[in-house]
């Protein structure tokens, strides 16, 4: 598709008919007073109370949206956008699309993406629940901070923002529910792209029934996509913490019962050490294989991990075998000492101390082997496919109906 036009405003649509028509025009015309060559895209995802031509007659273009869904409507616009850059907004007339201004401004200067901050620029009473204000918004937002280091991103889902079509186009965004906005920031800060924020408004939305938006199911959404996108710090970082205090301990209680001031911990405590242990492997693991997931698949750009470099299946597979090895080896001296008392009852706390790092090293060395298949597995690279070849009787019927017409 041609792109011969500077800004896009994208506007996803779903039976909007009550407030479409003063968005398209407040945006019409705020593009000719900046003197922008641009247009207003409607993504219709499937209206039946007359917006789409509600939203010709003001002066947009329509595009038919086929996938269901917030993330589903703007996929659409942006891959039918005209405009070098595109600002997506909503069709519920609660965000200022008449000063795009600092949004246009800020993508000239060459900034991949730029964020509204609605906290501030100004929310109007009434235009945002309490709920969302002052729990949902600021804690995703500090989430999305925390996990991603986005810094600069202070309301990570207002729905008013601009970024530059091609680099957002590169990341192949693919949520089609609400969560697509929590896709667009974090695929573009895991890319490495430039992001910015400008003050925005929002005030009530003029609309007579509810939004669309589902607090607790679409707040869910975007928490669940957070979590997932950062296995560094929702599995890998806890893995290493839990894997070395688990770790030590497993190690002294093998020794004997551990005082700690006035508690003393014993066999009960090794128990729940040596689990710790294998939990603690499985964590480890789990993140490797989702960072190898996100590297394979061109989510992230995670090179450089030192625990990616043990993901391999050579790697966990020699790990394995020494440590199932070694649970052989405890387990045969365990039977020994069994036998030496002619299999009869021996007293638990002569042999668990044996027993229990035994099968926690076989355990922890079998999932160390399958892990490694798993990780071959993500990492498995297939040859394009070429083209089936053409024949020379295709070539002749080809041009015989060539010849025919």
């Amino acid at each position: 598709m041609n792109q011969n036009l500077e800004v896009t405003v994208l506007l996803p649509c779903l039976n909007e008919a009550e407030t479409l028509a003063v968005c398209v025009t407040k945006a019409v015309k705020c593009l000719e007073e900046l003197g922008v060559e641009g247009e207003v895209l409607v993504s219709d995802n499937g209206s039946t109370d007359g917006s789409q031509e509600i939203a010709v007659q003001c002066g947009a273009r329509v595009v038919n949206a086929p996938i269901r869904g917030y993330g589903g409507a703007l996929i659409a616009g942006i891959e039918n956008a005209r405009g070098k850059y595109v600002i997506m907004g909503d069709a519920d007339d609660s965000y200022d699309l008449g000063n795009l201004g600092p949004f246009i401004e800020k993508l000239r200067a060459g900034h991949d993406v730029v964020m509204g901050n609605r906290f501030r620029g100004g929310i109007a009473p009434g235009a945002m629940p309490a709920l969302h204000k002052y729990l949902g918004n600021p804690v995703l937002s500090w989430l999305g901070r925390k996990l991603f280091g986005l810094r600069d991103v202070g309301d990570f889902h207002c729905g008013l923002r601009g970024f530059n079509r091609d680099r957002i186009r590169e990341l192949d965004l693919c949520m089609p529910g609400m969560e697509f906005a929590s896709e667009l920031v974090v695929r573009a800060a895991l890319a490495g792209y430039d992001l910015v924020e400008v003050p925005t408004t929002l005030k009530p939305d003029g609309r007579s029934r509810p939004p669309h938006l589902r607090t607790w199911r679409d707040g869910w959404r975007h928490l669940r996509f957070l979590l997932v996108f950062a296995p560094g710090k929702t599995l890998v970082g806890p893995g290493v913490l839990l894997f070395l205090l688990s770790l030590v301990a497993t190690v002294a209680l093998t020794a004997g019962p551990v005082t700690i001031g006035s508690v003393r911990f014993d066999l009960a405590a090794l128990v729940y050490a040596s689990l710790a242990l294998l939990a603690s492997v499985q964590l480890l693991l789990f993140g490797g294989c989702a960072k190898l997931y996100g590297r394979a698949n061109g989510l992230t750009k995670d090179t450089g991990s030192r625990l990616l470099s043990l993901m391999r299946l050579e790697v966990l597979l020699g790990i394995g075998a020494v440590l199932l090895l070694g649970g052989l080896v405890g387990t045969g001296f365990a039977v020994s000492i069994w036998s030496s008392a002619d299999f009869a009852d021996l007293r638990p706390e002569e042999i668990i101390r044996v027993v229990m790092p035994s099968a926690t090293a076989m355990a922890v060395g079998i999932v160390c082997v399958f892990s490694g298949l798993l990780a071959s597995l993500l990492t498995l690279r297939t040859a394009p496919r070429k083209p089936p070849a053409v024949t020379e009787e295709e070539i002749l019927a080809e041009a015989a109906l060539e010849l025919g017409a």
